[in-house]
């Protein structure tokens, strides 16, 4: 029997991770990225115990720990410092099962590159058309470069989704979630800190180890979609720089090219399906969600690792599998995208009124039941299990 072939469009860490969990189950794969290079500013990821349960159902789990460092104990604090909340690892490992853990980007996406056959991906590679097939014929993925037959085509194209649309014209597609994020990596402070998050008025700040004696920063602002500055840095500092150490520092140690600043939208309307024919939809394309707690990555890793499980388990008759992975990935992602824009909401309110309020709620939690207040908001998203492992093709 011949090997079936998969084309995955978007080499981002969803991508990846599908076209490596594909690979090791006997597929042949074909990586389009549209990008000429896979040259990034660096920036991190924030990999819950649900993502590395995907990671590790599809062989990949020990590829990321080896490149990451564990998340630890974190605070919430106010912009005067004073602690809200405090989640201890131990608290988080017991409940889960495990702890989180921060990688750079890079280094993951180079890691996940590692897995693959150099000839299987190809970068400056534009999608221009795509036909979904069916039961008996193969999907077509068109393409600046050729044209590409497929048994199954994953479409891993991000929060823009050209697939998307052509699978769904009638779907309105993504909505601004009303604020604006910035992400950079510096050299961790000199003197001792907490990691963790820091919540303001319509603003949050937000620091996480990293390996090299680095860390990974975060920040969002309310701000209406595609505002831009002309010294990002700048508009921080005047957002931040009165904030508690070490934001301020933190962000004096950042040059400015080195901030990735991208607005935040989700689908807050859920797709009728994941897939048409022999196309399944994954990550941002299928459903795009805050960067809160990272999850947009996390739910990518499920997605490939369910879609994995069910392509494999099911070569022969994909349409069939994919709808059962419709079915396995529907009602969970609009499930964590609701609860990831609730969070959201909460993190960015911005009237005196509501931010008091919040940090008042926030603080009583954890006075009166820490654990149960983490397993309360968070258990549903990060007690996912993954499907079984299936045998190699």
């Amino acid at each position: 029997m011949a090997q079936p072939h998969a084309v995955i469009i978007g080499g981002g860490v969803g991508g990846l991770t599908s076209a490596a969990a594909l690979h090791d189950r006997g597929w042949t794969v074909t990586v389009c990225e549209r990008a000429p290079s896979f040259a990034a500013v660096d920036v991190g990821l924030a990999i819950a115990p649900n993502g590395l349960r995907a990671l590790d159902s599809v062989g990949l789990g020990d590829l990321l720990r080896a490149r990451a460092v564990p998340q630890g104990r974190t605070e919430l604090r106010r912009v005067d410092g004073r602690r809200l909340l405090r989640f201890d690892e131990a608290d988080l490992r017991r409940r889960f099962g495990a702890e989180g853990m921060v990688v750079s980007r890079a280094a993951l996406v180079e890691a996940l590159l590692g897995r693959l056959p150099a000839t299987t991906v190809h970068t400056g590679v534009t999608v221009t058309d795509v036909e979904a097939g069916d039961i008996h014929g193969l999907a077509r993925v068109r393409t600046n470069a050729g044209e590409l037959a497929a048994d199954l085509v994953v479409a891993a194209d991000g929060l823009r989704s050209a697939v998307r649309d052509a699978l769904f014209p009638d779907h309105p597609g993504p909505v601004y979630a009303g604020f604006t994020t910035w992400r950079f990596v510096a050299p961790a402070p000199d003197r001792p800190f907490s990691h963790g998050e820091t919540w303001g008025r319509g603003a949050a700040f937000g620091v996480l180890p990293l390996p090299g004696g680095r860390v990974y920063c975060y920040a969002t602002a309310n701000a209406p979609a595609g505002r831009r500055g002309a010294d990002e840095r700048a508009e921080l500092l005047r957002l931040m720089g009165e904030w508690h150490d070490p934001v301020p520092s933190l962000l004096r140690s950042v040059a400015p090219r080195a901030l990735v600043r991208a607005d935040a939208w989700l689908l807050d309307t859920p797709l009728p399906a994941y897939h048409r024919g022999r196309i399944a939809l994954v990550g941002d394309a299928a459903h795009a969600m805050p960067p809160n707690l990272d999850q947009g990555v996390c739910q990518a890793m499920e997605d490939a690792a369910v879609l994995a499980h069910r392509a494999s388990s099911s070569a022969a008759y994909l349409p069939t599998a994919l709808a059962s992975y419709t079915d396995a990935r529907l009602a969970r992602t609009s499930h964590v995208v609701q609860r990831i824009a609730q969070l959201a909401e909460l993190v960015q309110a911005e009237s005196p009124t509501m931010s008091r309020m919040r940090d008042i709620g926030v603080r009583t939690m954890s006075l009166l039941a820490p654990r149960r207040s983490v397993s309360r908001y968070l258990g549903s998203i990060l007690d996912w299990q993954p499907p079984a492992r299936t045998a190699l093709l």
